[in-house]
């Protein structure tokens, strides 16, 4: 069996967590439909009412 690389000093907290700092999850963005009010991601039809850009476009 071959040699694994193993590191030569511990890695420091203040390192190891600088290393994390962007891996913290964002919530999701949401946007009030302009037509019932519900909460949905923006560019997308609201699941509601089936509009999008102030016309209907699904049928709900």
């Amino acid at each position: 069996m071959g040699k694994h690389p193993v590191p030569k000093k511990k890695t420091s907290k203040a390192r190891r967590d600088a290393r994390r700092s962007h891996h913290a999850l964002t919530p999701p963005t949401l946007v009030p439909c302009p037509e019932c009010k519900a909460l949905r991601p923006p560019h997308t039809v609201c699941p509601e009412c089936g509009y999008y850009d102030g016309r209907k476009v699904l049928e709900v």
